[in-house]
């Protein structure tokens, strides 16, 4: 049957998290430090310009968040986290999800997306960011704190949705 991408609904919020919390407790990608409680993923989830979810054969494998980047004068340029469960990952979900989240953001009347922070060495994503056509803006050293206390670069990129 393959992936397919949808809304999030209600029934999702517990494979949600699950995915989400994973990987914020991985300590790896995502800024966040402490995962989500049940109440706090309906509220977080809800309250994105759109979240798109991954599902392969009723499973949920992946998920993310699309919202603007900034406000008024730049609130045309929107963001968006990915996350895939970690045991399907390597399958081109990740890419499934960020080329879906660019036709959400187009159809919610982004002009760009922009991620801000772009830890360095996840390798996978920049691959895909720039397959996509996604430019780099450069690098801001330390701009990203491990677990373990270390800092690494980040790179924000952009892509113009047209």
């Amino acid at each position: 049957m393959g992936i397919v991408m949808r809304e999030f609904s209600d029934n999702d919020l517990g494979a949600m998290a699950s995915i989400w919390n994973h990987v914020v407790m991985e300590g790896k990608y995502f800024p966040q430090e402490n995962g989500l409680s049940m109440t706090e993923a309906a509220v977080f989830f809800a309250e994105q310009s759109f979240t798109g979810v991954a599902e392969e054969d009723g499973v949920l494998v992946g998920l993310y968040i699309l919202h603007p980047n900034n406000i008024e004068r730049c609130g045309h340029i929107a963001n968006a986290s990915y996350a895939v469960k970690e045991d399907q990952r390597g399958k081109r979900i990740g890419e499934k999800l960020v080329v879906h989240s660019l036709e959400m953001a187009k159809q919610a009347g982004f002009r760009i997306m922009q991620f801000n922070a772009v830890v360095a060495n996840n390798k996978g994503a920049i691959h895909l960011y720039k397959k996509l056509g996604f430019k780099e803006l450069g690098t801001i050293p330390g701009g990203f704190k491990m677990d373990d206390g270390s800092f690494v670069d980040i790179m924000p990129f952009y892509l113009e949705l047209t």
